[in-house]
């Protein structure tokens, strides 16, 4: 139950970030939802975290805010950590050095 409590806020703040954008984008709401596809109560569920709006309303408000190569990032391959391991288990291990006897 936790987790669905984290969704529900991360769509609250995802929406409300939303309401910003285009607030400083100088859009009214009629106008861009006209520009992404929807209808005005769409766009205000989108703006107040309702977890039933499709993802591609989404996407096109990230189309029309240019934001749109931000979601790339969303579940992009975790590579770097395997890739470093990987390197540390290929490298060849050396020898110790031999001690050199301490001449008086």
């Amino acid at each position: 139950m936790l987790s669905v409590i984290h969704s529900t806020e991360a769509l609250a703040h995802l929406g409300s970030r939303l309401r910003t954008a285009r607030l400083s984008a100088n859009q009214s709401m009629l106008i861009f939802s006209q520009r992404i596809g929807v209808s005005v109560p769409t766009l205000r569920a989108m703006e107040q975290g309702m977890p039933t709006v499709q993802v591609g309303h989404w996407m096109n408000a990230l189309w029309a805010l240019d934001r749109l190569d931000e979601v790339a990032a969303l579940l992009a391959p975790r590579g770097e950590l395997i890739a470093r391991a990987l390197r540390g288990a290929t490298a060849p291990r050396q020898r110790a050095r031999r001690r050199s006897a301490v001449r008086a």
